[in-house]
């Protein structure tokens, strides 16, 4: 199993302190840091400056948004930072949600099935260095009615481009199977995987006329290392309202993708009855209805051997590279965490 984290601004005092986390990150053996946006900092600039500062570890955007930037400007984003970092870019892309599109960027959420996929297409062509040319439901290059041709870009993808989904909902599934070289994905509990996330990836992969052997199953989940049984009942505690923030407060009042995933795994009541409280603003009640089996199934958090053992069950479960977010308190607490579960991750990875 390969290793990677993710960093986004929110999560450092600085940016030299973040710079200095993936620096110190690739030196402790990390083989991919993808940059995040969010609603926070665009992932193309922070990615630029750390291909400066890094040389052997691969780098990614996890995730551009598709909807904010047109099909060829991702195509040319990919294609600088591939070429500025020697092919080190991995072009990781999501739908994000209906508050993030339509609350703060503008632009409509609606069909984001058929805009990843039309977008996956264009952005495949102008990579190839075709003239782009494309008539799709939602994108329509060059512009009918006009006097424009096709074009192609005038700058050459040096390196192999490879495209990540994120996806949590069977369809986004299917299709990150079909069309993407790997998936970029969360909320996953290994016990439920099989039915609520394999099962359409691998329907997708069957279309394309590959497997999960030709394919990067890359998840994530924060790591904590707790010494004793007492440590790990407050670490436990201290994760609940962020785990009711994601089932309560992501996406917006009808939709909310990580709300269903966890759903598909077992726990569609406890995820509705978290949902309402959250949305009528109980907070604290619905951080009290999370379950600490919710928080262990879905993190690697405990003591060591209980996370060298979960790794385990994601091997076995057909991970391939693990997303590790690392816990601590400032950034050398963090990079130590990080230090430790890459051994960790290696070790269980060797065994297999």
């Amino acid at each position: 199993m390969r290793t990677a984290t993710t960093v986004e601004a929110s999560g450092f005092d600085s940016w030299t302190e973040q710079a200095d986390f993936v620096v110190e990150a690739e030196k402790a053996g990390l083989d991919i840091c993808w940059v995040a946006e969010a609603w926070g900092s665009d992932a193309p600039s922070a990615l630029g400056f750390y291909a400066a500062r890094t040389e052997r570890m691969l780098l990614g955007s996890a995730v551009m948004q598709v909807g904010t930037r047109t099909p060829v400007a991702l195509a040319q984003t990919a294609i600088t930072l591939s070429n500025l970092s020697g092919g080190r870019f991995l072009l990781g892309l999501g739908p994000s949600g209906p508050q993030v599109m339509e609350g703060l960027h503008g632009v409509s959420f609606a069909r984001p099935l058929a805009r990843v996929r039309e977008t996956v297409e264009i952005v495949r062509q102008a990579v190839a260095g075709d003239k782009i040319s494309y008539a799709g439901e939602e994108f329509t290059i060059p512009r009918p009615g006009g006097d424009a041709v096709p074009m192609r870009l005038s700058l050459r993808a040096e390196h192999p481009i490879p495209v990540y989904l994120a996806a949590l909902s069977p369809a986004m599934l299917r299709l990150t199977g079909r069309v993407a070289d790997g998936w970029l994905g969360t909320s996953f509990v290994p016990e439920g995987a099989a039915e609520a996330y394999f099962a359409p990836l691998d329907e997708g992969l069957a279309l394309s006329g590959r497997s999960r052997a030709d394919f990067d199953v890359c998840q994530g989940a924060e790591v904590a290392f707790a010494p004793d049984e007492e440590a790990l009942g407050a670490m436990v505690a201290g994760r609940k309202k962020e785990l009711a923030f994601s089932l309560g407060g992501m996406g917006s009042a009808s939709t909310n993708f990580y709300n269903r995933a966890y759903s598909r795994q077992g726990w569609a009541d406890v995820a509705a009855q978290v949902r309402e409280r959250w949305q009528s603003g109980d907070r604290e009640g619905a951080a009290g209805l999370v379950t600490d089996d919710m928080v262990l199934a879905t993190t690697l958090i405990g003591t060591e051997d209980m996370v060298r053992r979960r790794l385990r069950v994601w091997r076995d479960a057909g991970v391939d590279t693990v997303r590790l977010y690392p816990a601590g308190d400032g950034m050398r607490a963090k990079l130590d965490t990080l230090a430790r579960a890459i051994e960790l991750v290696r070790e269980v990875g060797d065994a297999g």
